[in-house]
């Protein structure tokens, strides 16, 4: 356990120290700072409830004789419970937070590495590009490329080249740029001594030594003038050129890297100054070694992405903004491959992901699975004291943006009361990484730890593929919960960015006068798994019993988007050919060796499709919907037939069906006319005896 130091700002909040259980200071940062000092000599770690002076409270620490036992932790009890028109009815919120502070911190994760030698290539028109090359060359290892013309310098103190960039990609110290020089001057090679500029009679040369093609008339003086030199040629056979890069300014208008979150080291500011100065301040600084956390596990195990040459699930790769997720296909087995130094962590991968082979790992699921039942646990535990029964709310949202609105929401509803509307006692705010990273197994197992709703704040600098993601999966979890007789309880809330108080604002009131929920259903006392399979299942256990309403026998049907569900089959079409069983990633489909039945277990069943794009009759089609957990685990069989017996030695061959099908569609041919037609009843050690027989 650690010691806890909590501030009340001055008198600010109406902190019941009896109730906390621990000693409530009024100014911890100021008179009362040798309180913070005394307990620097503890053999506790230190939590402090005050977020606003975290700095001076590290330096402090830094300054301090004894070593920290362990790093301060800061929890902000203010601008989201003590500040708020509901500050009085916060308490249980407050110990919950402070209850979360105390936990262990997650587990390191590995780190991804980058290495920059501060090679800087500027792109875009010369009169923006040279100006700020001739800045930076003093500071980094600066080149241009020049997509359209402009004076150049006369020292030659970096390489300037001209053209039209045809392929931009990579990150941080590892972007590879492709263009094509377009202008019959090759800056690289010209020694700008004017020669050209002097005999040139249409005045198409400047001082930008590029031809400008829409003056000349092809006399082609410039040539003869700069023979000694080479640098013109009308007739280059080779244009394209290519070059490594550890840095990006890219100043066009439209810039080649298009998506929304771009690799480090890429920087496209446009036109805009200001934007430029700022975009160059970063780049100064981004010379060195670098490490960021690998954010996602990817297991190709479980991966449905393909089998057998064909494409079932892409849902990661549709949603990743930063291309860093790629197909990748090996002997017909689909995978998908992941470059580390792309990924910005959004984690919106493994929130679509129907098997789980892609799993967010910033901090581990069960880490954060923990945290929420340690909230829900003792918010509810202290709320029972004061006789309060209803459940607390979770605000999810990103970590940076997320929590500068929050704080920004309770520091206007302080001092701005009749404008503002802080957060409600109920709502409780838990901070991640980013707030497409969770799912709809993470929210209905915090519904099942005891939370009322589950509220999921969008801070406006996320990407539209994250926000639909999202709304597809919220639906997804309602029509479940609706399924078992609950009511909606997972909502998105969208502010257009951090400085968008007023929208959340409105939200939080319209909580506030609507008031807590009801939990649905007793806490549960499962552990999220590292295994997202795993985890949903425990849910939907605990959900069905205590469901307000029975599933009926045929389930309930869900949205397409569904990861789970069923099989629906063609009989009549299905001729048992058994290839749907060969391309199923994740075993649902079961053969028989003994006798042709096709069996089902519907658990197992991530509803990729690839089975229904395999059979080669088209017999199959998913059946999204939710079965009890028996019949879920059940093997079931979805059709079987008479087997079809070898006419010679009795072995079976296929189903009855199957051989008919093939014999009427081969019968008429030649090979297998008059009595060669037996053969096709035949096994194949039979067909060949046979053969060899008709021919002795």
């Amino acid at each position: 356990m650690s010691q806890k130091l909590v501030c009340n700002c001055n008198g600010t909040m109406p902190l019941d120290a009896k109730a906390l259980g621990v000693p409530v200071h009024h100014s911890l940062c100021r008179q009362e700072v040798g309180s913070f000092l005394k307990a620097l000599d503890g053999s506790d770690s230190l939590v402090i409830a005050c977020t606003q002076e975290a700095a001076l409270f590290g330096e402090l620490a830094d300054q301090a004789d004894k070593p920290l036992v362990a790093p301060l932790r800061f929890v902000n009890i203010r601008e989201v419970a003590g500040w708020t028109q509901e500050a009085k009815a916060s308490g249980p919120k407050i110990a919950a937070l402070l209850s979360l502070a105390d936990m262990p911190e997650a587990e390191p994760v590995p780190v991804v590495s980058y290495e920059s030698e501060g090679r800087l290539l500027i792109i875009g028109s010369g009169s923006q590009a040279i100006p700020w090359a001739e800045k930076l060359s003093a500071s980094l290892d600066v080149s241009v490329l020049c997509t359209e013309p402009g004076e150049l310098p006369l020292a030659r103190n970096y390489p300037i080249y001209s053209g039209s960039v045809s392929k931009l990609d990579g990150y941080l110290g590892n972007f590879s740029v492709d263009w094509d020089l377009q202008n019959p001057i090759d800056p690289e090679m010209c020694t700008r001594c004017g020669a050209c500029v002097e005999v040139c009679p249409e005045g198409a040369i400047d001082l930008s030594f590029q031809i400008n093609l829409d003056k000349c008339k092809s006399h082609r003086s410039c040539v003869t003038a700069c023979a000694s030199i080479g640098a013109i040629s009308f007739d280059r056979a080779d244009r394209k050129r290519n070059s490594e890069f550890d840095l990006i300014l890219d100043l066009r208008l439209d810039p080649k890297m298009r998506m929304s979150q771009t690799p480090q080291g890429y920087f496209a500011p446009g036109k805009d100054p200001l934007e430029q100065a700022l975009a160059v301040n970063q780049l100064q600084e981004m010379v060195g070694e670098f490490e960021k956390p690998k954010y996602f596990v990817y297991d190709e195990k479980v991966c449905a992405h393909g089998r057998n040459g064909k494409v079932g699930c892409n849902a990661c790769i549709d949603v990743c903004s930063t291309g860093a997720i790629s197909s990748l296909f090996k002997g017909g087995q689909g995978s998908v491959e992941v470059n580390p130094n792309l990924c910005m962590g959004c984690g919106a991968c493994s929130t679509v992901c129907p098997s789980g082979a892609m799993r967010y790992n910033y901090p581990s699921v069960p880490h954060q699975g923990k945290e929420l039942k340690t909230l829900a646990t003792v918010f509810n535990a202290e709320a029972k004291k004061i006789n309060q029964t209803l459940a607390p709310s979770l605000l999810l949202h990103s970590l940076k943006v997320g929590t500068q609105l929050i704080d920004g929401l309770g520091r206007s509803a302080h001092v701005l009361p009749k404008q503002f509307e802080g957060l409600p006692s109920f709502a409780i705010p838990y901070g991640i990484e980013h707030i497409a990273s969770t799912g709809l197994e993470f929210w209905l197992g915090a519904l099942s730890y005891g939370f009322g709703e589950v509220i999921l704040l969008l801070s406006g600098e996320e990407d539209p593929a994250y926000h639909a993601a999202l709304e597809e999966q919220i639906h997804l979890a309602n029509a479940i919960l609706n399924a078992y007789g609950f009511d909606t309880r997972i909502q998105l809330m969208a502010a257009q960015s951090a400085d968008d108080l007023s929208v959340i604002s409105r939200a939080m009131g319209a909580l506030r006068q609507r008031g807590a929920l009801h939990s649905i259903c007793a806490p549960a006392s499962f552990s999220f798994s590292n295994q997202k399979r795993e985890t949903l299942e425990a849910v939907l256990e605990h959900l069905q019993k205590q469901a307000k309403t029975p599933l009926p026998a045929a389930g309930v049907a869900l949205p397409k988007s569904s990861l789970i569900g069923s099989l629906a089959i063609n009989k009549d079409a299905c001729t048992l050919c058994m290839s749907c069983v060969s391309s199923c990633p994740e075993g649902a489909l079961l053969d028989n060796p003994d006798e042709p039945i096709l069996s089902f277990i519907e658990k197992q069943c991530v509803q990729c499709g690839i089975c229904v794009q395999t059979c080669p009759e088209h017999a199959l089609t998913l059946d999204p919907r939710l079965q009890t957990i028996e019949e879920r685990k059940k093997k079931t069989a979805l059709n079987e037939a008479q087997a079809f017996h070898c006419i010679s030695c009795g072995k079976p061959i296929g189903t009855s069906k199957m051989i008919d099908l093939m014999l009427a569609k081969l019968g008429a041919h030649g090979a297998f006319a008059g009595p060669a037609l037996d053969r096709l009843k035949m096994c194949g050690d039979c067909r060949v005896v046979d053969m060899v027989k008709k021919e002795i």
